[in-house]
């Protein structure tokens, strides 16, 4: 299935579905532009054809620069200001906390806004053409869409403040370095590269899956007591499951397991 999105392009194969920004040159993030990525997850979360997503940007150099520049007139408007920083917070929360993994597909630059939408994903795979950084400072603003709370929690306190005191940009190499990304890989099968990556996982167990992501990313932000509650949670859930049952009788009868019955489901067993 391919569509063309007002400003993004979306295509599903194989139970992976790739958003790709389109905005040529530089593929900005409008608010409309993020508003469209939000309702296209919200209508995958549920669809058993998409197990993973993909998210990029349209061209070879650039993911994304950022935020769209001609719309920070609202920042004289400290009310509206306020309001489209908790509804982009929430966004990128939902992101974060989406039930089926979410890579970032780092075709080339990811400044700004760029940067802090490919943190708030699960995973990334970059070119060795990307580039990483964010620039607020340079223009007297600060990262607004959640870069001050997640570049930290990434790569370290004190590289994290240095990257954003600075406003200066870093390799690819650097970023897989620093752990900001996962994979780095020529530009000329990055894509390739990064399908084949969320196809492996769109093939996994829905339900256990699911409780990883919940786990990892609820649990992480509490104390170990707290976190390990939320993991009994999911290990509950998923323990009785059809997914469950599928996979250990297939480690039992030698062979790769099947979960299709419960893609888009994940209903435990009563």
């Amino acid at each position: 299935m391919k569509t063309d999105a007002r400003q993004c392009l979306v295509e599903t194969k194989d139970r992976v579905m790739m958003i790709t920004i389109n905005r040529p040159p530089m593929n900005t993030l409008s608010r409309s532009t993020l508003y469209e990525i939000e309702e296209i997850l919200a209508e995958a979360e549920t669809d058993p054809e998409v197990g993973a997503v993909l998210l990029s940007g349209t061209g070879e150099k650039i993911f994304s620069a950022g935020a769209d520049i001609s719309e920070f007139g609202i920042v004289g408007d400290r009310e509206q200001a306020n309001k489209m920083l908790l509804r982009m917070h929430e966004l990128f929360n939902r992101i974060e906390n989406y039930p089926k993994p979410v890579i970032a597909c780092l075709n080339g630059k990811a400044l700004g806004g760029g940067n802090e939408l490919q943190m708030a994903c699960h995973l990334a795979i970059a070119s060795e053409t990307a580039e990483l950084g964010l620039p607020e400072v340079k223009l007297g603003i600060i990262p607004g869409y959640g870069g001050t709370q997640r570049l930290p929690r990434l790569i370290g306190r004190r590289r994290a403040l240095e990257l954003m005191l600075s406003g200066e940009r870093i390799s690819a190499q650097t970023a897989l370095e620093y752990g900001l990304v996962n994979r780095v890989v020529p530009p000329e099968s990055l894509r390739q590269e990064a399908f084949k990556w969320a196809a492996a996982l769109a093939a996994g167990a829905p339900l256990a899956i699911k409780g990883i992501l919940d786990s990892t990313i609820r649990g992480g932000e509490l104390d170990m007591d707290e976190g390990l509650a939320i993991e009994r949670e999911n290990s509950l859930a998923v323990a009785g499951s059809e997914d469950a049952i599928e996979g250990v009788t297939a480690f039992f009868s030698k062979r790769k397991p099947k979960f299709e019955y419960s893609h888009g489901k994940g209903t435990p067993l009563p």
